[in-house]
């Protein structure tokens, strides 16, 4: 049977990250990394079976690929503080590190995701698959601030039961995180030369709101399904207008 290594990255997650190792004492060893909280996660995740390392914040995917240089399994599994894996999806885990993994480099895995205590399924977060369990040598973690992607060499297949995601507790929790994922964009669209115009601006914003709430049906999740999607209509206003501001400020637009 093959090695499990449960890969989890920490900043300010006293209030999740108990219940995300609860749910994960299956794995044969689990690595945190820990980008500099200010509260209790570190001293709560002390008290579980698990490999701990601090290291400033360096962005999501050097803080990725620095859990992995630690881990030692066969197989390797993200989960964030703020995810649960569930007993069917841990079944379903083992049975591939059983040997039913199909010849696969890696597996998708669905999630359930929860807003301001309600399950979402509409907008585009339902069903949302990603690349979470994968084998140790096969793989190459891209080396992106934000919205990191693993890279593995080989075919790829899906797994059924889901993780369950708390993402957003409140409107507020969403707002306070929105200027740091931001930040990061701005970052990484600068080192790729990336701009943007006034209608890229004005319209960018309004494609996410219709593509979530429209589109994709967020309509269909009621009230808590049109904030999301003007949460994210919002966001991606923010991120486009900080690009610009970098801009301004370099003297390079009026």
């Amino acid at each position: 049977m093959k090695t499990l290594s449960v890969n989890v990255i920490t900043l300010n997650e006293e209030k999740h990250i108990s219940a995300c190792l609860d749910s994960l004492s299956f794995a044969d060893e689990i690595v945190v990394v820990d980008g500099g909280s200010q509260d209790k996660t570190v001293e709560l995740a002390r008290q579980y079976p698990v490999k701990i390392y601090e290291n400033p914040w360096p962005g999501f995917g050097p803080q990725r690929r620095l859990a992995m240089d630690k881990s030692t399994g066969d197989w390797i599994l993200w989960v964030d503080a703020d995810e649960r894996v569930t007993p069917e999806l841990r079944a379903e885990i083992a049975s591939v590190l059983q040997g039913n993994d199909r010849g696969k480099a890696g597996f998708y895995v669905p999630s359930r995701n929860y807003f301001s205590g309600r399950l979402i399924k509409h907008g585009g977060w339902s069903p949302d698959y990603k690349l979470r369990l994968f084998k140790r040598d096969k793989a190459v973690v891209t080396d992106r601030a934000v919205h990191e992607d693993v890279v593995p060499d080989g075919d790829l297949g899906k797994l059924t039961y889901p993780l369950i995601h708390y993402s957003y507790e409140s409107i507020s929790d969403f707002v306070l995180r929105m200027d740091r994922y931001a930040r990061l964009s701005v970052e990484e669209y600068m080192q790729q030369g990336r701009r943007i115009g006034p209608l890229g601006m004005l319209f960018r914003p309004l494609y996410t709101f219709i593509n979530m709430y429209v589109m994709r049906a967020g309509f269909l999740d009621g009230s808590h399904g049109l904030v999301l999607a003007g949460l994210y209509a919002t966001y991606t206003f923010v991120k486009y207008a900080k690009l610009r501001e970098r801009y301004w400020n370099m003297g390079n637009l009026d």
